[in-house]
């Protein structure tokens, strides 16, 4: 829904590095193979992209395209060269601003193999310190504010007077914001795949050990912490409120693409504040899809 608002000269360079973000996620969670495994084609992937050329490119799809159990995933890691040409069609800056943003979204992947257990370990591990979660989601989605702030102001004209550095800065906020409200949301699942974002730190302060919260009566006790959590989220999304009213007017598509997300974040997160109880895998939080967000449609570029 967002890249169908974004201008139509920067559908190609966003699109592009969603895609091959997408691949090193695809990479990332191929579960088929060992973390050992999915952490050596990682790094093959982003030594690629740091070249910017595709030879390294067959080894990753001879280990991984037919373990692919969804055909949109096995066709993307299939057509990896294909998006490589894309990306050297490009001007240099282009390039370069797109390299940046992939590796870093893929230090987050890599921080989750190397954090976390595999999902059949049958072990849970928690992040160490807020700082910790704090640097994480910068790399899976602060650094795309980053990466939005930067490759706008290199393509629209309109918007030559910002700040850049407070831009980036307010990027940062608003990308941590989303993953903070998909953190918290995916609470419950993600415990029990062995992850916990709740800092270990702050859950010993409130006499909690990562396994307490498997059982969803712990939520009287960590009930601070996440009301701290859903606070900060709410503190970022302000950051993302200010960067959309920074956008002209006149620029409708950008304007679209920040409001859309920003909207559907703050309503999950009223969801989340609302919930009865986050750590109980059998609430589903989800932001219902209305009349005018189910019809809606970019005019054409």
């Amino acid at each position: 829904m967002t890249l169908r608002a974004v201008p139509c000269d920067l559908r190609r360079p966003i699109g592009l590095a969603y895609l091959l973000a997408r691949a090193a996620d695809t990479i990332a969670d191929t579960a088929l193979i060992s973390r050992t495994d999915r952490l050596k084609y990682l790094e093959l992937f982003r030594d690629a992209i740091r070249e910017g050329r595709a030879e390294r490119l067959p080894a990753i799809k001879e280990a991984l395209v037919e373990r692919q159990q969804i055909a949109a995933e096995r066709e993307l890691l299939t057509r990896l060269e294909e998006g490589f040409a894309v990306l050297r069609s490009l001007s240099p800056s282009d390039q370069a601003m797109i390299r940046d943003v992939v590796l870093t979204l893929t230090e987050g992947m890599v921080m989750d193999l190397v954090t976390f257990p595999g999902e059949d370990e049958g072990r849970l591990v928690a992040l160490e310190t807020r700082a910790d979660l704090d640097r994480y989601t910068y790399y899976v989605a602060g650094c795309v504010g980053e990466f939005w702030t930067d490759i706008h102001l290199a393509h629209r004209p309109s918007i030559a007077g910002w700040d850049r550095e407070a831009m980036r800065r307010r990027g940062v906020r608003f990308g941590k914001g989303l993953q903070m409200t998909n953190i918290l949301r995916d609470l419950s699942k993600d415990l029990r795949i062995g992850r916990c974002y709740l800092p270990r730190q702050e859950l010993d302060a409130l006499s909690l050990q990562p396994a307490d919260l498997l059982n969803p009566s712990a939520i009287v006790t960590v009930k601070p912490l996440l009301h701290s959590l859903l606070a900060l989220t709410l503190e970022h999304y302000q950051e993302g409120w200010a960067y959309t009213l920074a956008i002209p007017r006149r620029e409708v598509r950008m304007r679209l693409a920040c409001t859309l997300p920003l909207f559907i974040g703050l309503k999950t997160l009223a969801l989340l504040a609302r919930s009865p109880n986050l750590l109980d895998p059998s609430v589903v939080i989800k932001v219902p899809r209305g009349p005018s967000m189910a019809s809606w449609r970019a005019p054409s570029c």
